[in-house]
């Protein structure tokens, strides 16, 4: 159970093989977390995940996890509580997609919004229910900056991160003064194998960082991480510019 500190000694991850979401496992582990649960579809690169956290004293254990199918989600989720409270769930699954194959194969970015909010959506509402029935937990949700604004090069991705940003935002109003906290983590560009070869936005941060941040927003029991924090900034200012200027940056 989560102490003074507001950090977990349980966690489940949702996406167990998302480097942020790795890192930040780390980072918690490090701290006081002993038990992690890593949700994902079972293969090799799961099992390295879980060995990798093993490796650091922590009890992990895998559950079979596939975003794109929310009827099995009830169940999923259902076998990890059972077997006893979890403090925390990462949810940290998503795919970037590829924006200039996507917006023209609509098959292709309906499964990047499926992925990114319908299984979120899912996943989020099922795990919710569940640390409300416990009655204390955190949620903690990975957004993204993408959302705040359609982009000319993301605008697939982006609108489905947006999507997910208000529906995480909704939970957490829903939720206020039940004893489950959610947090909305919202990173710019994070060097990881999912932005490996794609050009580099300013500020462009890391899963280690992120992973800094969300241990911070947890002790201040915070409601929205912006990583770095100066994006908060960048991004009230491009939420304001004039659209016609918004077309020409360089974004």
């Amino acid at each position: 159970m989560k102490d003074a500190t507001g950090l977990p000694q349980s966690l489940l991850v949702l996406g167990g093989t998302s480097e942020i979401a790795l890192a930040t496992a780390r980072r918690l582990i490090a701290r006081r977390t002993r038990t992690v649960w890593l949700a994902g579809r079972p293969g090799p690169a799961l099992d390295r995940a879980a060995r990798s956290l093993g490796a650091l004293g922590a009890d992990v254990r895998t559950a079979a996890f596939d975003a794109l199918d929310p009827g099995s989600h009830e169940a999923a989720l259902g076998k990890v509580f059972a077997e006893g409270d979890i403090d925390m769930v990462l949810l940290a699954f998503g795919v970037l997609g590829d924006q200039a194959y996507d917006e023209r194969d609509p098959l292709r970015a309906v499964q990047v919004a499926q992925t990114n909010y319908t299984g979120a959506v899912s996943a989020g509402l099922i795990a919710a229910r569940a640390l409300q029935t416990q009655g204390h937990g955190s949620l903690v949700v990975l957004s993204s900056t993408a959302g705040e604004r359609a982009r000319r090069a993301d605008f697939i991705y982006g609108s489905s991160k947006a999507g997910l940003d208000t529906f995480a935002q909704g939970l957490g109003d829903a939720l206020y003064g039940t004893g489950v906290h959610v947090m909305v983590v919202r990173p710019g560009f994070v060097r990881t194998r999912m932005t490996s070869g794609l050009p580099e936005t300013p500020l462009a941060t890391t899963p280690e960082a992120v992973a800094t941040a969300v241990e911070l927003g947890l002790r201040r029991r915070s409601e929205t991480v912006w990583v770095p924090g100066a994006l908060r900034l960048v991004m009230t200012a491009l939420r304001h510019a004039p659209r016609a200027l918004y077309r020409r940056l360089p974004l």
